[in-house]
């Protein structure tokens, strides 16, 4: 695992543990908060995936232009 994937997969644990966080320690419980809380997880993975894609495309053509 590169030290990219690292850091993105630390970051997706964070936000999971502190999204599941405040689902269970907010005091308002709604079906607001969490439905705002379910679109920003998912706006955040969806970002996060984009990015992965990104640093795995730059360690493909890294690697190509280091065996040409």
């Amino acid at each position: 695992m590169t030290k990219e994937t690292k850091i993105v997969a630390g970051i997706l644990a964070g936000a999971a543990l502190g999204a599941a966080v405040a689902l269970i320690l907010s005091s308002d419980k709604s079906d607001d908060v969490k439905d705002k809380l379910a679109d920003w997880f998912s706006d955040l993975l969806d970002a996060s995936k984009d990015k992965l894609a990104d640093a795995a495309d730059s360690v493909k053509d890294k690697i190509s232009k280091v065996r040409a």
